[in-house]
């Protein structure tokens, strides 16, 4: 039983981080196209510039962005 709740925060944080890769991968091609300059500068910067040209996003980025209050 002790094992089984040292594993769920594990299983957990690993979801999370699954689903920051799934969002990164969304956004990815529109963050390449519009927000090139930025991409070294880290995510906040890059977040700022995709808002920045949320009507050229790609629809599923557009709802990424919303899903997480953006």
């Amino acid at each position: 039983m002790t094992r089984f709740l040292c594993i769920i925060p594990l299983v957990l944080m690993a979801s999370a981080a699954s689903a920051q890769q799934a969002g990164q991968d969304v956004c990815a091609r529109d963050a390449s196209r519009f927000c090139r300059a930025y991409l070294a500068e880290g995510d906040q910067v890059v977040l700022a510039c995709l808002k920045q040209n949320r009507a050229r996003l790609s629809k599923a980025c557009q709802a990424l962005l919303t899903r997480h209050g953006q």
